[in-house]
């Protein structure tokens, strides 16, 4: 099997996705817009070639520079994991009349308007939108949709971008913050716990799922400074009443887009009187370490699986459902460099063996941007079986572990 890996070491969790290739015996022939000495060694040496595209992020441009040459190298199958480059993918797989999901369904889990309107039309509960080009459009729109509401592009990835409105005072410095975006989506805003439904497909039929929430939902926590943010993957969320909606939701979600083989990550609401009500999808695997967490839960490796599912070949993973896996994401007090860190040894105490990764940045190091990025300043994870006891453990990542920057 050669595989063509659109950007195989970034973001950084696709390096392990290049491991879970090669480890199925594909060989990966990598694809970038920058030269293969950019690439980390350890993913450089998975790889059995590298192509350098001028224009990675123009597609009809890319496609026409690579289907010549990925069609001299013979391969089998091409594929993305990265949001960006998701719809040249499958225009490659079109062009070169390879396996795969076609541009039109990869286009549903990436324009976020022809999502929502394929899954209304099949009688499923979204947000209520417009897509909006200009400013007298988002006003427009706004005055259909109501307030609050979202205003987010059309083709983002996470909360990048994405603001909540209450009212025009807002909606305008939204949009003076969104002059960089072409195409939005002006959106009812769903208030209630937010979830995931992550899965593995497999030829459109869904080989492991998963489900985690937000604590607190995206929306909050990229406009909060002081806030850890954390997440909790459930270990047996089919025995769990108030996720069954959720479930079923995504279930019939994958089905209407037309869901071939590969990792998928949606995000749902579940309002205060129940009623579950759809958010976004796409056909990749969520960021923030969502695959480690699920790993974690279920003593598997994901992205084995996942190459699996990918290549054509039999995909039956074997989730021990064992651990609630949860994650907390921590940013500094102050700025510039890392100078002290409290709190750490107390949550290893606490946790002991159950501690499964603490990757904070050292002392010294100079903080990230905490807009630009989840992970923040570092993160620490926890499992345990016992629900409750995971969340007194991420409880304590949250009030009693701190970071500090001068």
């Amino acid at each position: 099997m050669r595989v063509a890996f659109l950007s195989p070491a970034y973001p950084p969790e696709q390096r392990a996705f290049t491991r879970g290739l090669a480890e199925i015996g594909a060989t990966v022939i990598g694809v970038g817009d920058g030269p293969a000495a950019g690439v980390d060694p350890a993913t450089r040496s998975l790889l059995s070639a590298w192509i350098q595209v001028p224009n990675l992020f123009d597609e009809q441009a890319a496609a026409d520079f690579l289907v010549p040459v990925l069609a001299r190298a013979g391969v089998d199958r091409v594929i993305s994991n990265w949001e960006p480059l998701i719809l040249l993918a499958a225009t490659l797989r079109e062009r070169l009349g390879l396996p795969g999901m076609t541009r039109d369904v990869a286009l549903g889990f990436r324009d976020k308007q022809v999502m929502k309107e394929r899954l209304a039309a099949a009688g499923l509960r979204v947000p209520r939108s417009a897509r909006v080009r200009t400013a007298e459009q988002a006003w427009a729109a706004a005055e259909e949709v109501g307030y609050p509401l979202i205003l987010k592009p059309i083709a983002g990835a996470g909360s990048a971008d994405t603001f909540r409105c209450d009212d025009q005072v807002e909606l305008e410095r939204a949009l003076a913050l969104s002059r960089h975006v072409a195409e939005a989506s002006v959106e009812e805003f769903v208030d209630g716990e937010e979830f995931t439904y992550d899965t593995v497909c497999a030829q459109g039929r869904i080989a492991f799922d998963s489900v985690a929430q937000y604590f607190p939902r995206p929306l909050v926590f990229r406009t909060e400074e002081w806030i850890s943010p954390a997440q909790i993957v459930y270990s047996t969320p089919h025995d769990m009443p108030k996720l069954a909606g959720g479930i079923q939701m995504g279930q019939e979600v994958l089905r209407v887009l037309g869901m071939d083989s590969g990792f998928t990550h949606m995000e749902w609401y579940r309002k205060h009187d129940g009623e579950v009500v759809f958010g976004e999808v796409a056909c990749r695997n969520g960021g923030g370490h969502f695959v480690d967490m699920h790993n974690w839960a279920n003593d598997i490796d994901l992205f084995v699986e996942w190459a699996r599912a990918v290549c054509g070949l039999p995909v039956s993973p074997s989730p021990s459902r064992r651990y609630n896996v949860g994650m907390v994401f921590k940013r500094a007090a102050g700025t510039g460099r890392i100078a002290r860190i409290e709190g750490l040894q107390d949550l290893a105490a606490t946790c002991g063996q159950w501690l499964v990764a603490e990757e904070l940045l050292p002392i010294g190091h100079p903080r990230r941007d905490w807009k630009q990025t989840l992970l923040s300043d570092g993160f620490v994870a926890m499992r345990h079986p016992d629900l409750g006891v995971l969340h007194q453990m991420v409880d304590q990542a949250i009030g009693g572990l701190h970071l500090f920057a001068r």
